[in-house]
């Protein structure tokens, strides 16, 4: 990796040379490799090493213009600074995004570890003994159609010319199983299953198999669904996916763009059931990826976003932070526009719920474990959704796979209809979260 106090010399002589006095950079490196195996044989190997600095420059008039570049040797940073600068001239005149007020605080949380990269023989090898495995566990499961062995190494850095300098570097190793069946007269079945950690060494693969395999066994025998109204239970994934489809909720850009469910005076007010509490919170022990700043160099924090039922907080840039009278949350992405986006999502029981309800002992409730077709079936501007999904309907414990259908309602009526936040959390790509229990919602059968 470039050193970054050479690239920010760099930047700085070459600024002083153009005569521009304000300015800041924000760069990333990805160094990564992923594996793909069929049937017994490597399918795909790829590997790749993205490097990317954004550069914003402001001129004398207060206006700002930005670029990006993957060139970060001097002549490529001074190439972007006169082309930032140039373009400065025709950026815009309201609300000129600004330095962030927190670039310069001190950050204590410290996210240097890298973890050496294993060679691509060993991810190929541990890659197909997954597949093998998976493929051994039943006879109707004849492939796995989908899969991925990945590592990546990521730096990241911001600076600015007021003296701020932000750099961590973190490493993620992640495997992803996908597994289908082929039963005499039935219809083929699949599911899937994600794990992430630091490095291969810690990565457990044999839980993702196992969960693979159960799931996907668990379809083979599938009946109709009539239906109806339904006490249906989301896993930890569906209900963030649902949660991320309707992240404007929470957006002080969307909200600022009147394209959110939310304005700005319902801080305070009442949007779901007491039992649930939300909060974006980047730095929560569970977050392999951890990042301690955003892309304008504020640093990462908890955010409280729903307490009790009630909400609490926004999603900030500088900039919306500055039009709101808040403070920015470390949820910025830099580039032409400034975009606002959550880091892992932490969602809790605010209390104990009054009633115990358990899926051993529940009468048909439904059980949803994978959502599908999020981008076609989600209205996110009117608050509806009506997708299709991987699921059970449970008696007493005893799990049936449902052949195919689709949920429907309203998300900010769905979050109103909570009667059970489980006590345990489990860890999903984006974020950690228990089994979320919702009364009476519209599951159509086909």
């Amino acid at each position: 990796m470039p050193n970054i106090n050479e690239i920010a010399n760099y930047a700085k002589d070459s600024a002083n040379k153009l005569g521009i006095k304000k300015f800041d950079i924000y760069g990333s490196i990805v160094d990564s490799t992923s594996v793909q195996v069929d049937q017994g044989e490597p399918k795909q190997v790829k590997s790749s090493n993205l490097s990317g600095v954004t550069v914003r420059v402001w001129n004398e008039d207060r206006t700002m213009g930005v670029t990006s570049t993957t060139d970060v040797d001097p002549r490529g940073l001074k190439l972007a600074l006169e082309t930032a600068y140039e373009a400065s001239f025709f950026g815009v005149k309201e609300n000129v995004p600004d330095f962030s007020p927190e670039a310069t605080i001190p950050i204590t949380y410290q996210s240097d570890q890298k973890y050496p990269q294993a060679p691509v023989a060993q991810l190929i090898e541990n890659l197909l003994a997954a597949e093998k495995e998976i493929l051994s566990i039943h006879p109707a499961i004849k492939g796995v159609p989908y899969n991925n062995l990945a590592q990546r190494d990521i730096d990241r850095f911001y600076l600015n010319s007021e003296g701020a300098m932000r750099i961590e570097s973190h490493s993620l190793a992640s495997i992803y199983l996908y597994s289908k069946t082929e039963d005499e007269g039935k219809k083929p079945r699949s599911a899937g299953a994600f794990r992430i950690n630091h490095s291969l060494d810690s990565l457990d693969i044999n839980g993702c198999i196992q969960e693979t395999a159960e799931k996907t066994i668990s379809h083979l025998n599938y009946e109709k669904i009539k239906s109806g109204k339904y006490t249906v239970v989301f896993s930890p994934d569906a209900f963030l996916s649902l949660l991320g489809a309707f992240s404007n909720l929470f957006n002080a850009q969307n909200i600022l763009d009147k394209q959110s469910l939310s304005t700005p005076d319902d801080l305070g007010k009442q949007i779901a059931s007491p039992l649930l509490s939300v909060c974006d919170d980047a730095l929560h022990s569970a977050n392999v990826g951890a990042e301690t700043f955003d892309g304008e160099g504020t640093p990462t924090r908890r955010v409280s976003l729903i307490e009790s039922g009630i909400l609490t907080g926004f999603l900030h840039s500088a900039g919306t932070a500055k039009r709101l009278n808040a403070q920015p949350t470390g949820n910025a992405n830099i580039g032409a526009k400034v975009t606002v986006s959550p880091n892992f999502y932490h969602v809790f029981a605010s209390t104990p719920a009054e009633q115990e309800l358990s899926l051993e002992t529940a009468e048909n409730v439904v059980f949803i474990d994978d959502l599908q077709a999020l981008h076609a079936g989600v209205k996110s501007l009117q608050g509806s959704f009506s997708l299709p999904f991987d699921g059970w309907i449970i008696n007493k414990g005893v799990k049936t796979s449902i052949e195919s259908a689709t949920v429907a309602g309203d998300f900010l009526q769905l979050l109103k209809s909570i009667i059970l936040v489980d006590k345990e959390a489990e860890l999903t790509p984006a974020g950690v979260c228990p089994k979320i229990w919702v009364n009476e919602l519209s599951i159509t059968g086909e």
